[in-house]
């Protein structure tokens, strides 16, 4: 993977943890997953990775990703699910 692609998702990551009072307002909000809140939460945050990780793609290398660079992030939220989970308070 790209080094600056690789360091934005890193930064992303970072920046969920720091909006995680965003995610339980939106989590809080919708009652009716309220029992699946956890989830959910954990949804919210690896989506906005999943849409960094497509938008850095595009904005830095000027093309989507290739299944390699794909692969690689997904063994970067591997690597680091437990640092996703603990920011937001879900593990």
């Amino acid at each position: 993977m790209d080094h600056k692609v690789e360091e934005k998702i890193n930064q992303k990551i970072k920046e969920v943890a720091e909006k995680s009072d965003e995610i339980s307002q939106i989590i809080n909000s919708l009652k009716e997953l309220e029992t699946h809140s956890d989830s959910f939460g954990y949804g919210i945050a690896i989506g906005r990775l999943y849409n960094s990780f497509y938008y850095q793609c595009r904005r830095i290398l000027k093309r989507n990703p290739t299944p390699e660079e794909f692969s690689e992030f997904v063994g970067i939220l591997d690597k680091r699910q437990k640092d996703i989970l603990n920011a937001l308070k879900l593990s």
